[in-house]
This record gives structure tokens, C-alpha cells and sequence, in this order.
């Protein structure tokens, strides 16, 4: 995120950022401390990001430079359309930057069909490999913006023109870190198992994975948070059964049975639980053993007759 944007502005540009969860909201932070007039724009949390709302903040601030939107919010298991949020920014000379950390390998990606300029993703997600590397992607046309800045990147480290020329420039290579070997190794073994499965093949394995957790929540009468035309497969909004302590099932469910859900975050914190089925994760025998330990828990406590509410 900080390589995306800090390479791309620049004090007092104009940047439109659409806010729908927890990592649209840290884009506009990292935009703001690199001195960007941050116009933010807010949707509901669970629903994607409107194009047209994106289209009328441009018509309004003409001098937009960039527009950046998270491709599948991991705070609410929403995917919103990079397609038509990229169309538009092109209409009006915008760059786009993407969050896809969430996106990579678990559903499509057309970088160059879309027309996005920066795109930065994750190697812990659908990858299924140890975090702490970063893919990102520049098109020709961020790449020419980055050349031409009037002013140098605020960090060092994350200077693309730096690591350009680590990796081979005009001049041959110019040495600018020392490469985490081991991570890119792994990061090599998860892309090359990817290859093997087949990219079309990994997005069937999580939709499979998505929809036998759906069946099984809508027979405990267990609801989504997410509009269907909307939602992620690999990374799911639950809503809390009515009753439910939050904390108490979440950490029964660790203790008890080792696995391991996410808390709602920011305005859905004690409302939804977040399950990934990721990578490796999104696999059928995962799901079952996840309901299998749901219902145990939820069971129990119903048998029990124990006030489950805070």
C-alpha cells in the first residue's frame, strides 16, 4: 500500500478514495501522510463500491489524479467491480490503484483488461504462502508518472525508481537491499503449485469451498452479511445468531476445537464472525469440519439454556 500510493503522489495531488471497510479507510491514512488532498468517499460497510459515485467525485474535482478503492474488502467479505470503477478513472485521466490482497488467486485479476495502473497484494492470502512479501504491479503508465515526479519518494526503501534499477537498469544493476531469499523461495513453490492447479481451477476450488459453507450455514438458519452478487468466496461474513456472545463462541471454538475465526472489525465488531476459506483453506473438508464444530458449540449452549448475550 505504501509502495502503490507514496510512489504515485505527491504534496497536495488530488486523490479520491473509496472507503467501504477497515483498508480503504488505512489508504486514505498512508495518502494523507504523504501529503495528498484526500477526497474520501464512504459506502456502507458490506457493499461494494458504487462506479457512479466515483464518477460524480471526479466530475466535482476535476484536478483528481488518482482513484484507489480495495478490490475485495478483507474487513467485510465484499468484492466491488474494478472493472468499471478503472473505466471510469480512464474517462477522466485518473490512474487507478487497487488493493488486491485479498483477490490474488482466489478470484479474477485482469490487470491490463481492467486498465489498473498500481496494484499491490499479499503473499499470506489465497497464495498460501508466509507473509511478509508483497506483490505489487505497475503499468506503463504509472511507471512514466513515477519517472517523471517533481519531487523524490518520501521513503527510501519503497522508491520504485531505486528498485528499478536494482533489478537491472540502463546503467546495469545498482545494489539497493538485500533480498529475503528463503520468502521468495516460498513465494516461488506457492506461485509454481498455483500453476500446477490452474488459475481457473483455483477460483472453482473456492467457490465450491464458499458455497458447501453457505448450505451448511442456511441449514442452522445462519445468515450472510453480504448482498450474493457481492460477496467473496474466500473470505466470508457471518452474521452472529441472536444471542450469541461473540468473544465466548470464538475462543470455545479455538480452544476446543483449534480452529480459529476472525472478529468483526470497526461498526461490525460483535456483529459478523470472518471466515477465510484461503488457498489451501478452501478446501471441503476444511468447511466441514468448521460446521461440524459450529454447531457443537452453538448446540451446547442452547442445550445448556446458558445466556449467551453480553
Amino acid at each position: 500500500m505504501d509502495t502503490c500510493i507514496l510512489n504515485l503522489i505527491e504534496q497536495g495531488d488530488t486523490i479520491v478514495i473509496a472507503r467501504n471497510g477497515v483498508f480503504g479507510t488505512r489508504m486514505c491514512e498512508v495518502a494523507m501522510r504523504g501529503g495528498a488532498k484526500v477526497i474520501p468517499l464512504d459506502f456502507e460497510w458490506g457493499t461494494p463500491v458504487n462506479p457512479q459515485a466515483i464518477e460524480k467525485a471526479l466530475k466535482d474535482n476535476p484536478e483528481t489524479k488518482f482513484v484507489a478503492f480495495v478490490h475485495a474488502e478483507t474487513s467485510t467479505g465484499v468484492v466491488s467491480d474494478a472493472a468499471a470503477i478503472a473505466a471510469v478513472a480512464q474517462q477522466h485521466g485518473a490512474l487507478t490503484i487497487m488493493d488486491a490482497v485479498t483477490s490474488l488467486g482466489g478470484i479474477p485479476i485482469k490487470l491490463d483488461e481492467w486498465g489498473i495502473d498500481a496494484v499491490y497484494s499479499g503473499s499470506q492470502k489465497c497464495l498460501s504462502c508466509p507473509p511478509g512479501l508483497s506483490p505489487v504491479s505497475f503499468s506503463q503508465r504509472a511507471v512514466d508518472h513515477i519517472k517523471n515526479r517533481k519531487s523524490k519518494v518520501l521513503s527510501w526503501f519503497i522508491d520504485v525508481t531505486q528498485v528499478m534499477a536494482y533489478w537491472g537498469g540502463d546503467k546495469g544493476r545498482a545494489y539497493h537491499h538485500t533480498a529475503p531469499v528463503n520468502s521468495l523461495y516460498a513465494l516461488h513453490e506457492s506461485l509454481r503449485r498455483l500453476h500446477n492447479e490452474g488459475l481457473e481451477e483455483s477460483y472453482a476450488r473456492h467457490r465450491a469451498a464458499h458455497q458447501h459453507l453457505l448450505e451448511g450455514l442456511k441449514a442452522k438458519g445462519i445468515e450472510m452479511l453480504v448482498e450474493e452478487a457481492n460477496r467473496l468466496p474466500q473470505l466470508n461474513a457471518i452474521k452472529i445468531p441472536d444471542g450469541t456472545n461473540d468473544a465466548l463462541f470464538r475462543s470455545t471454538l479455538l480452544n476446543e476445537f483449534n480452529i480459529e475465526i476472525g472478529a468483526g472489525l470497526g461498526p461490525l465488531a460483535g456483529k459478523i464472525w470472518r471466515v477465510g476459506l484461503m488457498g489451501e483453506g478452501a478446501r471441503i473438508e476444511a468447511v466441514d469440519r468448521l460446521l461440524v464444530a459450529l454447531s457443537a458449540v452453538l448446540d451446547a449452549e442452547t442445550a445448556r439454556s446458558l445466556p449467551l448475550a453480553s
